[in-house]
């Protein structure tokens, strides 16, 4: 222990090696820093005997420590004892020491306080200079001046941002006044339940208590399918959104995929006036809530958030950012006097100690604190993943809980009942409570009357990495090229003719650039073309698009995922296997045995969640119809071999209907030819609906996306 004493007071700071060679006073005794340490000792002794220390007893333990050492060290070397009394006082410092020894062993962390490198807090310090002066030692100024070192900054907090525009808001309009309309004096009441331990019950309740019923709420008949863009909402739907006109403000809308949560979101927002309205999503989807707000709710504006908010627009309605990013925005996000919280695919919120699921929390939490009536809204298909204790942090953002008991409105409803835990039907009872704060839950097959039997929807997605980034640079080379032929042709025509008329002239000259462009591209004459870029921006969907999936496989069950390249197909299988999704794959180059055993498998066994199927090679000919969603990672070139995959899923004997998603990367030619694909008839449509337009082959497509992209350069 001497040595550590050494190696410890040479670390110390210089006011304390000089502090442990001043002479102590000798006298009696009970004279001196021997009683003080003594003292110490045995209050620190006393305290864990009765159980956990707390900060005040343990750095009581870490001084009378470290002054035991200066001591001992004091001792060593005084001149002035003689050598009876350096003996005595070394024994009675003995008996300090057995005595902080055992209390270290009855409370094993009190270890760590004697080691080298153990912090002296700022508390520790000031109880130091308290003993010393109790024992009247002398000090210097230096020592009766306790200093603290700076804080030091939070990770968390160095990752803060606060985007330009939001701080032109603030500058606007620096004073947000709470929101006190829903404020009320509520007459006290008599709480029964008070002392009962509720929060276990209540999750046991959704457990035992179902008794066959579905945990949805009961919703009002829908007064009108209008909405405010030239949409119309489905049955379902609106049912749901006359919920909120009538006044309810938290839900947990756990409808199957396919139905429409992001619309009904949306439009209860808009119901309900809950601007600006903060929307926290994975970041796949991001880019489709943006174009869902412009879709349903044209009149509201959208902002998304990428990266640092460099881009933000802090003056719009609806403020949308993903769970990746959202460790940087909680500062500002918090103090923005939002009226209403949205968050997609809620159940990753599910582990409370999570940084994304502390930030959702405090999120709420301030929003509710400067708006009672705020709209609080999780949406997932999925609320329970592995056990039921997944409800806690979703029902703790609605506010319907906190971390030890319901909160007063679910309390009331409790009390309501006039039952407690031990009471029989208690479980029944206190699950209709819970649902009637806000869960609603619709399976396809419960609503498959008020949707279409077949439908595509279209999920934007960004590619904002390297892959992505030069993916646009070569569809730039592509436009520049573009318009290149089309100046040289231009030249060429007025030195010919030396006449031009851009109303009659010009789009034949814009398709005979683009149709040169194509004949090159399959001719292989230029290195990044059409063709080549396609598959590019395929290989950057592929993970993107196999995430997507894998959410849905877990919130439906078994999904069809269609590609047109092996690298994309593989991509997706190795994304599969990494978070833990069962698939099997329908390929060109398989043995007719070895596709039926795929689908086989896909059909009969529960654990094989997805198949990855080729465009062509599964197209046709095969029934995959176990699922009732298809994911189409790549375009197709013709709406008829669209068609044929998702026909593979929506065929005789399908009892639900068939939702196709496809993943489109946003700004790039992959939008376009979406739009192109929709705009041409399918030719069993032209044929058997009597249809006059043009049947459509895919140089027509791939034509047309040549010219779309030369027209708007031009223009």
């Amino acid at each position: 222990m001497a040595q550590s004493g050494q190696r410890q007071r040479s670390q110390r700071p210089a006011a304390s090696r000089q502090s442990a060679q001043r002479r102590r006073p000798r006298g009696t005794d009970d004279a001196g820093v021997i009683p003080v340490l003594a003292r110490a000792a045995r209050e620190v002794e006393a305290a864990v005997q009765k159980g956990p220390l707390k900060s005040a007893n343990r750095a009581r333990f870490q001084v009378a420590a470290l002054l035991l050492r200066e001591e001992r060290a004091r001792v060593k070397v005084d001149p002035e004892l003689t050598e009876s009394e350096r003996s005595n006082e070394q024994k009675r410092l003995d008996g300090l020491a057995g005595i902080l020894a055992k209390t270290a062993a009855r409370d094993t962390s009190l270890i760590s306080l004697l080691g080298d490198d153990a912090p002296i807090t700022a508390a520790a310090k000031t109880l130091r200079r308290d003993l010393l002066l109790a024992a009247g030692v002398e000090l210097s100024p230096d020592e009766l001046i306790i200093t603290t070192e700076p804080k030091p900054v939070d990770a968390q907090v160095l990752k803060q941002v606060v985007p330009q525009s939001v701080r032109q808001l603030q500058m606007s309009n620096p004073f947000l006044a709470p929101d006190f309309s829903a404020m009320q004096a509520k007459p006290a009441r008599v709480n029964r339940l008070a002392n009962w331990e509720l929060i276990e019950p209540l999750f046991r309740a959704f457990e035992y208590g179902a008794g066959g019923g579905t945990a949805s709420m009961e919703l009002p008949e829908a007064t009108t399918l209008r909405t405010p863009g030239k949409l119309e909402l489905m049955r379902h739907q609106a049912r749901f959104v006359e919920e909120v006109k009538q006044g309810h403000r938290t839900f947990l809308l756990a409808d199957e995929p396919g139905l429409g949560k992001t619309a009904q979101a949306l439009l209860a927002a808009s119901v309900s006036n809950s601007y600006p309205l903060l929307v926290v999503v994975p970041n796949v989807v991001k880019t489709n809530w943006a174009r869902e707000v412009e879709l349903w709710t044209p009149q509201r504006t959208a902002t998304v958030v990428h990266g640092d908010g460099n881009d933000v627009d802090a003056f719009s309605d609806v403020v949308i950012v993903n769970y990746e990013v959202l460790d940087r925005h909680v500062g500002w996000l918090s103090r923005f006097g939002f009226k209403g919280m949205v968050v997609d695919e809620a159940h990753f919120i599910k582990n409370l100690t999570s940084q994304r699921s502390k930030h959702v929390l405090a999120l709420s939490r301030s929003i509710r604190a400067t708006s009672p009536r705020a709209l609080f809204m999780a949406l997932t298909g999925t609320p329970l993943i592995n056990q039921i204790d997944d409800f806690r942090a979703i029902w703790q953002f609605l506010g319907w809980i906190d971390d030890k008991k319901p909160m007063p409105e679910l309390m009331d409803a409790l009390e309501d009942t006039g039952l407690t835990p031990a009471d029989f039907g208690f479980f029944a009872e206190a699950r209709h409570a819970v649902i009637d704060m806000g869960i609603v839950r619709r399976k396809k097959v419960d609503v498959a009357a008020d949707i279409p039997a077949r439908r595509i929807a279209d999920i934007p997605v960004e590619l904002d990495d390297d892959l992505g980034r030069s993916i646009r640079e070569a569809e730039a080379a592509l436009t520049a090229r573009l318009l290149d032929r089309y100046r040289r042709r231009l030249a060429l025509r007025k030195a010919d003719a030396g006449e031009f008329d851009p109303e009659i002239d010009g789009d034949r000259l814009i398709r005979a650039v683009a149709r040169e462009e194509l004949e090159d591209s399959k001719s292989s004459k230029t290195a990044e073309n059409v063709f080549t870029m396609v598959r590019r921006i395929g290989q950057a969907k592929a993970t993107l698009a196999a995430d997507y999936t894998a959410q849905l496989a877990r919130n439906v069950g078994k999904v069809v995922f269609f590609a047109k390249h092996i690298d994309v197909m593989d991509a997706a299988e190795a994304h599969f296997a990494k978070v833990g999704l069962k698939s099997v794959s329908i390929r060109g180059e398989q043995s007719a045995k070895a596709r039926q055993s795929a689908i086989d498998a896909f059909t009969t066994d529960p654990e094989v969640s997805v198949v990855v199927a080729s465009l062509t090679a599964a197209g046709v000919g095969l029934n995959l119809q176990a699922a009732s969603n298809v994911v189409l990672a790549e375009l197709s070139w013709t709406s008829a071999e669209q068609t044929q995959a998702i026909d593979r899923v929506h065929r005789i004997g399908q009892e639900l209907p068939v939702t196709a998603w496809r993943i489109i990367a946003a700004q790039t030619i992959d939008a376009r030819i979406a739009e192109l694909i929709d705009s041409k008839a399918g030719l069993a449509a032209r044929a058997l609906d009597g249809s006059d337009e043009e049947v459509t082959a895919e140089s027509s497509v791939q034509l047309e996306a040549l010219v779309s992209l030369l027209t708007e350069a031009l223009a």
